[in-house]
């Protein structure tokens, strides 16, 4: 069975954002970026289900800037097979990443298709379920528990009662929620062999697709701050006060 897997480089989650002067956006000149942690799941995910011998490829593949490449070596040393990058240059607004990924999985064949539920520095929560709207396929999100079958996939995820699981028919997309596993660290070792494994470059016209941005960012500020709270002598002042703002009759 082959897996893929989609991977995003974003702002690593412990640099704090800065926006820019100009408030176009969000300054990432000269700062750590990472894979996404929830990407990051995905490949560890699909990595023990090769453990297990339910997985016999592990494709990654990413869609942006050339520097990409150093988070598809990333998941290569954690023991993906290959990688594709698709070089888009700017932002690639969630439905192009989609109907590019919908190629790719014409063209590799995957069974699954396994990624994270959202990346950290647009919280979109979108292209797993474009993906399956595009090609079809069944989805299961925010999987917190992964099996496979002879038949397919069984999936638990967490919902406010309790937990749900499904069964689903492959080929199927299913999106990593947080407690899926524990990625681990790549191995010296396994670094150096991520090297040699094949990475190919596309662009998104070898796969015949526009991924020319469709919204416009009017203006990115930083959140207010919280003023301090105001400190009351007793709870008939504090009810007091609760009256003046309306919160309390």
């Amino acid at each position: 069975m082959k897996v893929l897997v989609p991977v995003k480089r974003v702002l690593d989650y412990n640099v704090k954002p800065r926006v820019k002067a100009d408030g176009s956006g969000v300054d990432l000149a000269n700062v750590k970026m990472s894979m996404n942690p929830f990407d990051e799941i995905a490949v560890e995910e699909a990595i023990r289900l090769k453990e297990k011998g339910a997985v016999t490829e592990i494709v990654v593949v990413s869609i942006g800037e050339s520097k990409a490449q150093e988070t598809l070596r990333t998941a290569l040393a954690m023991g993906a097979d290959r990688a594709i990058l698709v070089t888009a240059e700017g932002k690639v607004e969630p439905l192009g990443v989609a109907k590019l990924l919908a190629r790719i999985v014409e063209e590799e064949q995957p069974s699954l298709v396994i990624l994270g539920k959202q990346a950290i520095d647009d919280d979109n929560n979108q292209t797993g379920q474009m993906l399956a709207g595009l090609l079809g396929w069944g989805q299961a999100t925010f999987a917190s528990k992964l099996e496979l079958s002879v038949d397919g996939a069984k999936v638990t995820r967490e919902v406010d009662g309790g937990l749900e699981t499904g069964n689903y028919k492959l080929p199927a997309i299913i999106t990593t929620d947080l407690r899926l596993n524990e990625p681990r660290y790549a191995s010296l070792p396994n670094i150096m062999k991520a090297k040699s494994k094949p990475l190919v470059n596309k662009t998104p016209a070898d796969y015949g697709v526009t991924v020319s941005p469709r919204l416009t960012t009017l203006k990115v500020v930083e959140p207010p701050q919280r003023t301090a709270g105001v400190k009351v002598a007793d709870v008939d002042e504090l009810v007091a006060k609760l009256k003046a703002l309306g919160v309390a009759k």
